[in-house]
């Protein structure tokens, strides 16, 4: 099966009604959800969705392991909420370079903290990095790069 058609077949299990579009992206693949539900699939601080996409890449992984990672999104709001997360972390930066102390953020789900790290992993003067626990949510410290490193 597809990744389009597991989640598909996954949401109709659990009753809901939804046409799914695939949209490749430099990651891998994004699934567009499209739903009357989608309060419903989203759930308080996207906890839904991000157990929704969980799921769905552990599903995929167990057939195959090396398969791309799937961003599941519900009419573009992961992305809206995505472009608000590095807008925020960007001014976060900024603080750093201008204070050149670094600065943590708040609890992040990991997701989210692949998100910052994907932001800043080319940026000449800021480096991000997170505690390698295994805690579900933990916070990112965004510092400025050692000099004359990239």
């Amino acid at each position: 099966m597809t990744p389009k058609e597991i989640l598909d077949t996954l949401l109709g299990y659990l009753g809901f009604a939804v046409q799914i579009e695939e949209q490749p992206n430099e990651h891998g693949l994004v699934l567009q959800i499209y739903t009357s539900d989608a309060d419903l699939l989203t759930g308080p601080n996207d906890e839904t969705l991000e157990d929704i996409q969980y799921l769905l890449n552990r599903l995929i992984q167990a057939g195959d392991p090396q398969a791309p990672r799937v961003t599941v999104d519900i009419e573009h709001r992961r992305a809206m909420r995505n472009d608000r997360l590095v807008e925020k972390m960007r001014a976060i930066a900024h603080l750093v370079k201008e204070r050149g102390k670094p600065l943590q953020t708040e609890p992040l789900n990991a997701y989210d903290r692949w998100l910052v790290h994907q932001a800043f992993k080319d940026d000449p003067v800021v480096k991000s990095w997170s505690p390698e626990d295994h805690a579900r949510m933990k916070r990112i410290t965004l510092r400025l790069r050692p000099s004359g490193n990239t």
